[in-house]
């Protein structure tokens, strides 16, 4: 074959190529034409989706399944660092292109005193005031124990109610108790706490479940209907992908796999998380599923504490790059607290933030932040992190050596000082103006702030943390298992100790030993309910974390993990009471035998209920085991067997 049948031959298939990819965009626009036809409702539950090859298929949103969410991100973003920004654009020009406009957060500060309590006067922060911009990074700066953690959390409005402290926080000029702050503002704490038995995409798909979809729906209801009339066709994928997102009560998401592209967590998304018993993932990574169990849900302000921690230098910049990227482009709030963030991080942020000994120093943009300390005869050396500088200039041991008047002596200046300095300098008083004028509330989005104390329904909660428990109960089934192990052991034991006692009807010792058999199984049973201590114990942190944020009120967190036993424990007890009652030689009535199973059953719920109670008081394992121990003894005391009731007093009766 010469060059020119290999020419022929290739063009011959360029035209074919061609020619497929116009039939398929044919099919497509006939597909959308027919979409397009059904109300909006519908519309928002059905999409076309391109697979490995050939046209779009139409599909139901809620089944879109894992393989369809990998091939879907994998077109919208193939590497994070060099696409995410694209992809952000993307959904951002779709709204843009029809006028709607997005719900954005002003936050406001002003704290005059805040105290640890009312009986020793330890000053944590001390007469701040500022304004959180949208759309600008922030980032918080400080020494350790400077305050930076109570800041965040005063923004959080999830300060101590020990604390005594005046001033007042608002979001678009509303308070605190207008809105629903937990739910409005995603706290990220330094502090890491995950259940260890579950996977780092199981971790992420919780938390974007139980803080449901937020405003997303109505927003995309809205921009259906203006994309509609105005005859706008969005992009496929884009209109695949928003549709995933605003569907509530999903087990996983395609947010969820979003952020875990965007995290580098894709690679170990199947890994259990792990703890000090489980071998999981690694500390930094740990460290971004903390980070990715806040940011996947729907909340428009990030008040991230101390992020970095057991994190490298690239992957801290790879995550605040990706923050940047969408607070900037959806116009969100963030305020980040980094300890020493490496140059090229600090130079993602737009806002400082510097806090020294319960005091803003400096609140403005990052490009005049050397400029009022050169105003004030320090200057940071050309080959020294800004970062660094910046946390070292207030410092009584690093201060000197940054000052540059020598003509001048030196004298170490304070924060306080710094902090009267800053409100004469020109971002001072332009931040002073700001203040001055009151939020007009009017101005507000509808969607902004969130009024509801939950993100789902009471009854898709329920499912959430009935599923949830029951994952658990399957990777904990080694512990179900031997508890069975051990009954029956237990239950042969006891089959041979007591085997086939014969009872005279004056006989007073076999009286005794029909007793004991009874007493012996009632003690069974207690201490079959004693393993619930251990692991209620090991989920409570993370229990009061999320309870905190809000994922979901305590009882649906309670009943499921109640409920789910129920069938276990009526295993357990049927075990037990058949093989020991006709063995030991207990009535043969049935009706007697089904008496007996319903007690011990009773005393069963009532065991395990009762270790569940003493690990919430208790809230670690030496205090509970401690009540636990003594819960027991009182209960083989005032059993009946070691004192009958006519023996114990009637006061302790």
């Amino acid at each position: 074959m010469d060059g020119s049948d290999i020419y022929k031959a290739t063009r011959g298939l360029d035209v074919f190529n061609q020619s497929n990819r116009h039939e398929d965009g044919d099919e497509e626009a006939l597909k959308w034409a027919v979409l397009e036809k059904l109300p909006t409702f519908d519309r928002l539950k059905k999409g076309l989706l391109y697979r490995s090859s050939g046209p779009p298929d139409e599909i139901f949103i809620d089944n879109l399944g894992l393989v369809d969410r990998k091939h879907l991100l994998d077109r919208l973003v193939k590497v994070a660092e060099e696409d995410n920004e694209k992809f952000v654009l993307k959904l951002r020009n779709r709204f843009d292109t029809v006028g709607i406009d997005l719900p954005t957060i002003e936050a406001f500060l002003n704290i005059f005193h805040l105290l640890p309590n009312r009986k020793k006067h330890i000053t944590i922060l001390e007469d701040l005031s500022g304004i959180i911009k949208p759309g600008r990074m922030t980032l918080l700066l400080g020494p350790p124990s400077s305050g930076k953690t109570t800041l965040l959390l005063a923004l959080a409005g999830k300060l101590s109610k020990e604390l005594a402290w005046s001033g007042r926080v608002s979001y678009n000029g509303h308070d605190m108790h207008e809105f629903v702050p937990q739910r409005t503002s995603a706290y990220i704490s330094q502090n890491d706490l995950h259940i260890g038995e579950m996977t780092v995409r199981e971790t992420l798909a919780f938390s974007a479940r139980c803080q449901g979809v937020g405003s997303r729906y109505e927003m995309l209801a809205e921009l259906l209907r203006r994309e509609k009339d105005a005859n706008i066709k969005p992009e496929t994928d884009i209109d695949i992908y928003m549709k995933a997102a605003a569907t509530e009560g999903q087990e996983t998401s395609v947010v969820t796999d979003y952020v875990l592209k965007v995290l580098g967590l894709d690679i170990c998304a199947d890994t259990f998380v792990g703890d000090e018993m489980i071998r999981g993932i690694s500390g930094g990574q740990r460290k971004r599923v903390t980070t990715g169990e806040m940011i996947v849900g729907p909340s428009k302000v990030l008040l991230m504490d101390e992020i970095s921690t057991g994190l490298d230098t690239s992957t801290t910049f790879h995550i605040v790059n990706s923050l940047r990227q969408y607070i900037q482009i959806f116009e969100g709030t963030a305020v980040i607290s980094l300890l020493q963030p490496a140059p090229e991080t600090y130079n993602l942020f737009d806002d400082i933030i510097l806090l020294s000994d319960a005091k803003i120093v400096y609140q403005g943009p990052r490009e005049r932040v050397l400029e009022f300390f050169e105003s004030m005869g320090f200057k940071c050396p050309e080959r020294k992190g800004v970062a660094d500088f910046l946390q070292e200039v207030t410092s009584k041991k690093d201060q000197e050596q940054y000052w540059i008047e020598r003509n001048k002596p030196y004298r170490f200046i304070t924060a306080k000082e710094f902090a009267e300095a800053y409100e004469s300098f020109h971002e001072g008083r332009r931040m002073a103006e700001e203040i001055s004028i009151p939020y007009d509330k009017n101005k507000s989005h509808p969607a902004a702030l969130t009024t509801k104390t939950y993100g789902l329904s009471k009854k898709e909660l329920l499912k959430a943390c009935t599923s949830r428990e029951f994952l658990l109960m399957k990777r904990n089934s080694f512990v179900y298992i031997f508890k069975l192990f051990q009954l029956l052991v237990t239950s042969f034991l006891t089959m041979t100790v007591f085997f086939r006692t014969k009872m005279h009807k004056r006989s007073v010792e076999d009286g005794g030993i029909y007793t004991g058999a009874l007493f012996f199984g009632v003690v069974m049973m207690l201490f079959n309910g004693y393993s619930e201590l251990s692991m209620a114990i090991a989920k409570l942190p993370v229990f009061y974390k999320q309870r905190d944020f809000l994922f979901y009120p305590s009882w649906a967190y309670t009943l499921p993990s109640w409920i789910i036993k129920i069938p276990i424990t009526f295993v357990e007890t049927f075990l037990w009471t058949l093989l020991t009652y006709y063995v030991i030689g207990f009535d043969s009535n049935v009706e007697r035998f089904f008496k007996q199973y319903l007690l011990l059953l009773l005393v069963s719920q009532m065991a395990e209920g009762l270790f569940r109670f003493i690990a919430a008081l208790g809230r670690n394992m030496i205090v509970a085991s401690t009540f636990g121990a003594f819960a027991l003894l009182i209960l083989f005391a005032l059993g009946g067997f070691v004192l009958s009731r006519d023996d114990i007093k009637s006061w302790w009766i």
